[in-house]
């Protein structure tokens, strides 16, 4: 090897230990800042609660604005000095659950709650159990969609809330348990979508590799978890699709749906995002492809009676 080969090499060795040293210490740069973030979020929220919104009493000789940290630490039910350490910005280890306690205990609103969550690194074990996306506009939008069916669903196919013309051509979901009120859940499991949905097959298979596909990001999460768990106990169809390991993103198509009132629906589903993509909030109206689907929703909409909107 040449003296100008060797230098090169040398060269080339001193800029890769270089770049690998730089990425090393690079993470737990970021690890540390996200701590002192943390740490300083707790203290402004902790700082803005009062003792009497807690249910504590404020005592006389109160000179420390909002709550205390060993008031805090009770109220979650940890330890004082660990709770102090974590306001602190120390490298300790921090659970979902202590998370979700200490959240609760400083009276965090859902943005606040995610904003945590994401500080601490943790996964949220009930992520949406409030969906901010339902504000007095959102639900008037959808009162105002009418006659198009129109709901808000998140990223699992849980249906959050709709509109009168939504129950009128996809069933009574005032009557349904919570739970049930799932489009997945209902593909794979209800006689009356199986026997209305006239391309019930291929959009079944195409829910569950949309799910696969947008689990891959939730997989943790206990709500995500729980709906597939409960498929595959109730499903032997659902089973079968999710062995084949299908992924798919969502792509609007013409949906056809055969009423018992009115007869042959074709209609197309237009998205409107109500949140950041990671919580997959959206309203959903389903449009007529054709001129006969909207004059049979108009008079879908007269034989049933509009209303306001549901859930």
């Amino acid at each position: 090897m040449t003296a100008t080969a060797t230098t090169a090499t040398a060269t080339t060795a001193t800029a890769t230990t270089a770049t690998t040293g730089a990425a090393a210490s690079a993470a737990p740069l970021a690890a540390d800042l996200r701590r002192q973030e943390l740490a300083a979020f707790l203290r402004s929220r902790r700082e803005r609660v009062t003792p009497e919104q807690v249910g504590l009493p404020r005592g006389a000789r109160r000179r420390t604005p909002g709550l205390r940290r060993e008031e805090v630490a009770q109220l979650a039910c940890v330890g004082v000095t660990w709770y102090t350490w974590l306001e602190q910005a120390r490298s300790i280890k921090v659970s979902a659950q202590v998370i979700d306690a200490i959240a609760r205990a400083l009276l965090m609103d859902p943005s606040e709650r995610a904003h945590l969550f994401a500080l601490a690194g943790a996964v949220d074990p009930r992520p949406e159990a409030e969906c901010t996306a339902l504000s007095a506009e959102v639900r008037r939008l959808m009162r105002r969609l009418g006659p198009y069916p129109a709901t808000v669903q998140n990223g699992r196919y849980d249906v959050l809330a709709y509109n009168r013309s939504w129950t009128h051509v996809f069933g009574d979901f005032d009557a349904m348990e919570p739970r049930d009120r799932n489009c997945l859940w209902l593909l794979a499991t209800s006689r009356s979508w199986r026997e209305t949905f006239l391309d019930r097959d291929e959009m079944l298979r195409d829910l569950v590799a949309k799910f696969r596909g947008a689990m891959a990001e939730h997989g943790a999460e206990p709500a995500w978890k729980e709906l597939r768990d409960r498929l595959a106990g109730a499903s032997a169809e659902f089973r079968e699709l999710w062995e084949r390991h299908e992924v798919a993103t969502m792509a609007p198509h013409v949906k056809r749906y055969q009423h018992p009132r009115v007869g042959l629906l074709r209609l197309e589903h237009r998205m409107l995002w109500m949140a950041p993509l990671t919580q997959a909030y959206r309203l959903i109206a389903y449009i007529p492809a054709d001129d006969a689907t909207e004059e049979r929703l108009e008079r879908l909409a007269g034989l049933s009676g509009e209303g306001g909107t549901a859930a």
